[in-house]
């Protein structure tokens, strides 16, 4: 047997400084580094930055590379070597984690799906108005080359002096100015060769303006917002404790606080979710257009896990918001 002169860790055989330092480095990969590829050796220094960590040394693994690989084999984590070194993806196999996942991904399909049918039935309207028209067809002015026939502009004779008629001078609202400049501006003619889009077209160019404008990103936190932890592995002291998040690092990490108990803990955004607070109360929106705004919940819509709110900083302050997804919005925290 191997024996460590850690203190604490005296006497104990290889087996059993091998199983321990295996759970922690994997523990601090589930807490850490939840389904994000990690260079190995830097997960590693920040492993043995713990004071009361097991050497290396101690167990069965002679080097890092060898432990990362009989990692991969086990199917714990996801392994490949690169120019840069060693590259660990953790694989988390915990049902609960599962299915948080497929319901994410059902929810994301679920608002793909109702953007979609939203676009097919305006299509659906823009034909039926197109029908009831009649067709309409766009055609560019075309002048035949062999035609010998000229232009000709013919001004009409002065008849004689006119008389100008002097109107009142009336002050234009501004609105109304800028309203007909806008007009003036739409009846210009278009360019030569420029094509005129059908209205289906339109439609289908503002859905997919919309669609960049509503690109999620694979971060939400952001600090100061009530969270809830749902990493089992942490224990009773933690798990489904609704904490604050003091601290946002390495765009997916958190240091939060426990409210009830004051204890304080780093960990993945994988291992919380957001908290979705009495209607009337203060959100903060995490995700989509109208990401970092302040807003207040109306309304909850339990069927299709969204919610309503109203904008409550910003540009956009006063408008209402629909739909917006239960991952997209978490309560702001306060001393109340």
């Amino acid at each position: 047997a191997v024996v460590s002169t850690q203190s604490g860790h005296y006497g104990r055989d290889l087996d059993q400084f091998s199983l321990e330092f295996k759970d922690e480095y994997v523990g601090l990969l589930k807490r850490r580094f939840n389904g994000r590829r990690v260079n190995a050796n830097h997960a590693y220094q920040e492993y043995i930055a713990d004071r009361e960590h097991i050497h290396m040394n101690s167990t069965q693994w002679e080097t890092l590379t060898e432990f990362v690989k009989w990692l991969g084999r086990e199917g714990i984590v996801k392994a490949d070597d690169t120019e840069k070194g060693w590259f660990v993806t953790y694989i988390d196999k915990d049902p609960e984690a599962i299915a948080r996942a497929e319901k994410k991904n059902k929810m994301a399909s679920t608002d793909e799906e109702r953007q979609e049918r939203f676009l097919l039935e305006q299509m659906e309207r823009a034909k039926a108005h197109n029908t009831d028209a009649g067709p309409s067809v766009s055609t560019v002015l075309q002048r035949d080359e062999e035609s010998e026939e000229k232009v000709v502009f013919a001004m009409p004779k002065s008849i004689g002096p006119r008389k100008l008629k002097v109107e009142p001078v009336i002050k234009n609202n501004a609105l109304q100015v800028d309203s007909d400049k806008v007009s003036n501006h739409s009846s210009k003619p278009k360019k030569s060769g420029e094509k005129k889009r059908s209205a289906i077209e339109e439609l289908m160019a503002e859905n997919e303006a919309g669609k960049k404008r509503k690109k999620k990103k694979d971060s939400w936190l952001a600090e100061n917002i009530v969270v809830k932890i749902v990493a089992k592995d942490l224990g009773k002291d933690f798990y489904k404790a609704k904490c604050v998040i003091e601290e946002v690092f390495d765009t997916y990490g958190a240091k939060v606080k426990v409210i009830k108990t004051g204890k304080k803990v780093k960990l993945d955004q994988s291992h919380l979710e957001t908290v979705i607070p009495q209607v009337g109360r203060k959100i903060l929106v995490l995700n989509g257009a109208y990401e970092g705004s302040k807003a207040i919940l109306d309304k909850l819509n339990v069927d299709d896990f969204t919610v309503d709110v109203t904008i409550g900083s910003g540009v956009c302050k006063g408008r209402t918001v629909t739909d917006i997804p239960y991952e997209d919005v978490s309560k702001l925290y306060t001393n109340d």
